[in-house]
């Protein structure tokens, strides 16, 4: 996922925020897939996904100049745009979110009665999931979709482990009551342990 230093993402935004291209092209390449996930994973819409993903990094470019390093990673800039955009998006449109999972996304296993029982669950899943706010629902992806570690979603948020691992434990408990079962949460949401 990340394979740059971060003295080498450093010297990367600095040279974006002078308007060097192919800056701007290397930190698109290197957050483009995660920021799209993330933000398919909120909305559900391959298409719309794109479009939103294409807003985020169009933001991106437009506040480099601006931008100021605070000490935490770059990336939790990008998923602040991305959450804010999201959240642009139901203003928008004003639409429900949907309770659809793209075939991009699934990972479509053995036999088709299985997989029609396992979408049913999952589509049951994203439809709990959008129920919880914002930030829960940012906690819960950065863990269980991006596979981060207490730490390094901690980074991104700008919150202590232990707030995050309090936050993940109270949204996985209201992802429960939304689903009707903890063991649903647990089946459908393995993560590190880290």
């Amino acid at each position: 996922m990340r394979t740059m230093s971060t003295s080498d993402t450093a010297r990367l935004i600095d040279r974006a925020r002078q308007g060097d291209r192919e800056a701007v092209t290397a930190l698109y390449r290197t957050y483009v897939r995660q920021i799209y996930r993330y933000v398919a994973y909120r909305i559900g819409d391959g298409a719309d996904a794109e479009d939103l993903t294409a807003e985020v990094f169009l933001k991106m470019v437009e506040a480099l100049p601006d931008y100021q390093p605070t000490g935490a990673p770059f990336e939790a800039w990008l998923y602040r745009i991305a959450s804010a955009r999201v959240i642009d998006f139901y203003r928008r449109t004003r639409r429900r979110p949907q309770a659809e999972l793209g075939d991009h996304l699934l990972d479509t296993g053995p036999l088709p009665e299985e997989r029609l029982h396992d979408q049913g669950e999952i589509q049951a899943l994203r439809s709990a999931l959008k129920s919880l706010s914002p930030e829960d629902q940012t906690v819960l992806i950065l863990r269980f979709v991006e596979n981060r570690s207490h730490r390094e979603v901690a980074e991104l948020m700008g919150r202590s482990e232990a707030a995050v691992r309090m936050a993940q434990h109270r949204a996985l408990t209201r992802l429960a009551e939304e689903l009707g079962s903890a063991e649903k949460v647990r089946h459908y949401l393995r993560g590190r342990n880290d």
